[in-house]
């Protein structure tokens, strides 16, 4: 008799599984491969996004602003430097770091790029490549959301070709003087200091440039009609003093910069997945509750298409970034992978938003909806830290071996 009720009970349990209804924004189940760790982090983020983000981001995003007041929340839920051990931060995986950028671009594509920026670009190199003086002063502070900082490498003359870099560093005494200008900074105005990235005779050097030093501005960039709930901004320096005790004296050369590319592109291909799975819920209510010719939108078999199609780009995207970040946290991540995840992710959630848009009709260009802020965010995120076309060249070249850049 015990083993009859164990086969009932075991057949009783698959005959559940399979009656259950799969969630329409995660068909495979990715969410049963997270770790608890990692299902109460993304559960906490999107408490976060629900109840204190996505009510302010239709209006930051019309009015051109920065929410500043969620910066103290985000700080207190240790979203800023997360990867990073010790210095007031998180130490969590790389998947946590994934779901983080996820529920966030949920809400906006703005307020990811501000934790992003924060995180990867910002006080990753400082704990990657910082003297120990540097890491204590400015990582906690950066933790706790009392330092914001922005990273100045894109230049007016060449976003993507950063070997192109006209800023220059020169030698003065025990400090050093730097002159050029960088464009598309996010945090640029907000920001307590800057990692400008300089040519040299030694080489392409990091320098922390903080934003009262003589000759620093940082310019805010108006008029956008995407990220508008983002700061981005111009720098520009003119004949800046910096010490020596501000240079970065772990690396010189490129890979500085582009290894911070790499940390942030991780987690833009995480952050597009939750851009994509608010329009696709949009829609799906939309076209439940829309009735046209005696009948829902969604039970006809051409929405029912489209709808498919949002949810297959979506798996595959989330299958793309689980696995990135599994070989990330195992320290075999390669940068190929990455441009390969990132071109993948950014243009199936661009195309989701863009179809998302056309299948609300008229209302979809209201902001009431947001397929039309997520499309127009998502316009910035498929250019910045690569575009497109450079991920594209990157696999390219992996496959062939031949650099075809020039």
């Amino acid at each position: 008799m015990d083993l009859v009720r164990t086969l009932s009970t075991h057949w009783n349990s698959i005959l559940n599984t399979k009656n259950a209804k799969l969630d329409p924004l995660d068909l495979f189940d990715v969410r049963s491969e997270f770790s608890d760790e990692e299902s109460m982090v993304q559960d906490s983020v999107a408490r976060f996004v629900d109840e204190q983000a996505i009510p302010v981001m239709r209006e930051a995003f019309e009015q051109h602003k920065f929410p500043h007041e969620l910066i103290p929340q985000v700080a207190e839920l240790g979203l800023f430097g997360s990867s990073i051990d010790g210095y007031d931060c998180a130490g969590l995986n790389a998947i946590c770091y994934g779901l983080i950028c996820q529920e966030l671009e949920r809400g906006d594509s703005g307020l990811r790029s501000f934790v992003s920026v924060q995180s990867s670009l910002v006080m990753f190199p400082i704990h990657a490549y910082g003297s120990g003086e540097q890491k204590q002063r400015w990582l906690p502070a950066m933790a706790r959301g009392e330092a914001i900082g922005c990273f100045g490498l894109t230049e007016p003359q060449g976003g993507s070709d950063p070997g192109n870099m006209k800023t220059h560093a020169k030698r003065d005494g025990d400090d050093w003087v730097i002159n050029g200008s960088k464009m598309w900074i996010t945090n640029g105005t907000i920001a307590d200091a800057a990692i400008i990235w300089a040519t040299s005779d030694e080489g392409i050097k990091g320098f922390i440039v903080e934003k009262d030093m003589p000759g620093y501005t940082a310019q805010e960039i108006e008029n956008k009609f995407s990220l508008r709930a983002s700061v981005t901004a111009a720098l520009f320096l003119d004949n800046v003093r910096v010490p020596e005790a501000n240079v970065l004296p772990g690396v010189t050369g490129l890979k500085g910069p582009l290894s911070c590319l790499t940390q942030a592109r991780y987690g833009i291909t995480w952050g597009v997945i939750g851009a994509a799975q608010a329009c696709l819920d949009e829609v799906l209510r939309y076209t439940e509750d829309r009735v046209l010719f005696n009948r829902p939108v969604s039970h006809t078999q051409a929405m029912q298409i489209r709808l498919a199609d949002m949810a297959r780009r979506i798996t595959t995207a989330q299958l793309l970034s689980l696995r990135l970040g599994r070989l990330k946290d195992q320290g075999r991540l390669r940068p190929t992978q990455v441009s390969l995840a990132k071109w993948n992710n950014c243009r199936a959630a661009i195309d989701i938003a863009r179809d998302a848009r056309d299948i609300l009709g008229g209302s979809g260009i209201s902001a009431e909806y947001v397929p039309i802020r997520h499309m127009l965010n998502l316009e910035s995120v498929i250019t910045y830290e690569g575009t497109e076309t450079i991920h594209q060249l990157v696999v390219g070249k992996e496959l062939t071996g031949v650099n075809a850049f020039g």
